[in-house]
């Protein structure tokens, strides 16, 4: 029944004095007495929110002058915060207090004073009064069993009312502003690490977003992630993914922390580089929207530059591609274009098909129509001087670097005279940059190492000195990270296919290689794709255990950890 004002301005201070003396007991027979009175105090507070949620604070206060004194009193008396309906009438009361937009001294003491009470109800009793404890010792529970329930009915309040506020209601919650979730969010930061109150947390996060700002605090974010990268917490992934969505450097803290760890873990191992990649939910996320994806774009572009083209750091960009372009057939597909804004649908077509997606017997021709297509947009921006679209040219193909590994092999393994533009996609990336004529130069080598090498591919019977003009040229130019890596990519699949190559396999990996990071990329890389493409059989993989076996006897700084991996 509906009560008037002034009724329920005497109510006020009837439950004012029934708060001041449920404060002084500690029996178990006052306590019973309390928990009697709990649904007429429950449907007091409703009526009182429902009154107080016509009015401001300064209104409020005037008309009952003892409402703070009750609601400070009650939020101190255990049976009433640990009565979920009563706790959840309480808060609605405090928020109905709360000023979005105080204007004068009052209000602002007002705010003060409730982010204080919300503090208290949503952290806990900190220090324990004899009261409390004495309250705690009756139940039957220990201080900390006492706070984890109190916690819980705390938490499932709130999330109640967060989630009501998602729903399309007539009634939403009152207190459901931005400022006063801006506050909520503020009290939490505390609570991150704190697995009772991680409903809450995901709450928060879950919450419709304002279109115009945001409404929670940033700090609650950042300790989010914190909390997440330290993996102290362990959140359902629809709700990352809003953290991530609401606030991008959380993303980018995200995206850093995975290249971190493939790079401090010495993974070479594509496949487990792989499993690290999905198991942090950036390529999924990535896949989604495209704006994420950029970000990760963006840090693996200047981290590619700062390296000057680290064979390792391309062999990310590949990987983590890979996993975008997988979980894209499980979402709703985005046009390429959308990911890749700077290029022209037809060099995406062809660059971003993944092999896997070509019939064995059209690689060939897929091959030449890519390198052509690929070849005609460079040389159209190195002849207006554009360099930033040659680099963004050459960039894409970094993520798509099977096709050139797959060039590499059919170089090798065709036993036709190889086009040049097959040439130049090898060239182009393993050097996009041209200037005084070093890609051509290139090119040339290249050439002259793959006829070469198709001179020698049917001979059953080899000696390392056939090879000593491959091997002359990485002898030649030492610092040449680019000529060392391509000659190496031709040797290496001539090592592997031909029928000569795995009698020789020894002593010319003692020549090619020194058991450098990058050394073993390049062979586990290899490795990886002929068993991805069903391309290795007992000759080849013999071939592989002979190379592996020597890389792991090399004092360099191979990653010991995955070695099992690769030796059967």
């Amino acid at each position: 029944m509906a009560q008037s004002s002034s009724s329920l301005a005497d109510c006020v201070e009837y439950w004012l004095n029934k708060a001041v003396e449920w404060g002084q007991m500690s029996t178990l027979e006052s306590i019973q007495n309390v928990c009697l009175h709990l649904q007429m105090l429950n449907d007091f507070l409703q009526q009182l929110s429902k009154d107080l949620h016509y009015m401001n604070t300064t209104v409020a206060i005037k008309k009952y002058p003892l409402v703070g004194q009750l609601l400070g009193r009650l939020c101190w008396i255990p049976c009433v915060v640990v009565s979920e309906e009563c706790q959840k009438a309480l808060l609605q009361c405090l928020w109905c207090l709360f000023s979005d937009k105080p204007q004068n001294a009052v209000e602002l003491k007002a705010n003060d004073w409730i982010k204080s009470l919300l503090q208290h109800l949503v952290s806990g009793p900190g220090d324990y009064s004899y009261s409390l404890d004495s309250f705690i010792r009756l139940l039957g529970y220990t201080p900390d069993e006492y706070y984890s329930s109190y916690l819980k009915h705390v938490v499932s309040s709130l999330v109640k009312e967060l989630n009501r506020g998602n729903c399309t209601e007539p009634f939403i919650p009152v207190w459901l502003t931005p400022e006063r979730l801006n506050s909520l969010s503020t009290l939490c930061i505390p609570l991150v690490t704190c697995s009772d109150a991680i409903p809450l947390i995901s709450a928060l996060l879950l919450h419709s977003k304002s279109d115009s700002e945001e409404m929670l605090n940033t700090d609650l974010f950042e300790s989010i992630n914190k909390a997440l990268l330290q993996k102290k917490i362990v959140l359902e992934e629809n709700v990352i993914m809003n953290l991530w969505l609401r606030y991008f450097p959380c993303f980018e803290s995200a995206a850093l922390n995975l290249i971190e760890v493939l790079i401090s873990a010495q993974l070479s191992n594509p496949h487990e580089m792989e499993k690290v990649c999905k198991d942090s939910m950036l390529p999924k996320a990535s896949a989604c929207h495209p704006p994420l994806f950029h970000i990760v774009d963006y840090i693996f572009r200047f981290i590619l530059l700062e390296s000057e083209g680290s064979l390792k750091i391309q062999n990310f960009i590949r990987i983590f591609t890979h996993c975008v372009l997988q979980e894209q057939q499980f979402q709703t597909k985005l046009p390429l274009k959308a990911f890749f804004p700077l290029h022209s649908p037809c060099v995406l077509t062809a660059l971003l098909l993944h092999p896997s997606g070509v019939p064995l017997h059209t690689w060939p021709k897929h091959l030449f129509y890519l390198s052509q297509t690929l070849k005609n947009s460079v040389q159209n921006m190195e002849n207006i001087q554009f360099h930033k679209g040659v680099f963004e040219n050459w960039f894409l193909l970094v993520h798509c670097g099977d096709w050139v590994d797959i060039a590499a092999q059919q170089l090798i393994t065709l036993q036709i005279q190889p086009s040049d533009t097959l040439l130049w996609l090898l060239a182009f990336y393993h050097h996009p940059n041209n200037k005084n004529q070093q890609r051509t130069k290139l090119q040339a080598h290249a050439r002259t190492v793959s006829d070469h090498l198709r001179t020698l591919f049917r001979c059953a019977d080899l000696c390392v000195t056939q090879l000593q003009m491959a091997l002359s040229f990485c002898a030649e130019n030492p610092l040449h990270t680019h000529t060392k890596n391509l000659i190496n990519q031709l040797l290496l699949n001539f090592l592997v296919f031909s029928n000569g190559g795995h009698k020789i396999a020894k002593d010319v990996i003692q020549k090619m290689m020194q058991g450098s990071q990058e050394d073993w990329i390049m062979l586990s890389s290899f490795q990886q794709r002929l068993k991805y493409f069903g391309l290795i059989d007992y000759k080849a993989q013999r071939t592989l255990d002979l190379l592996f076996d020597h890389l792991q006897n090399q004092p360099g700084d191979r990653p010991v950890e995955v070695i099992c991996d690769y030796i059967p």
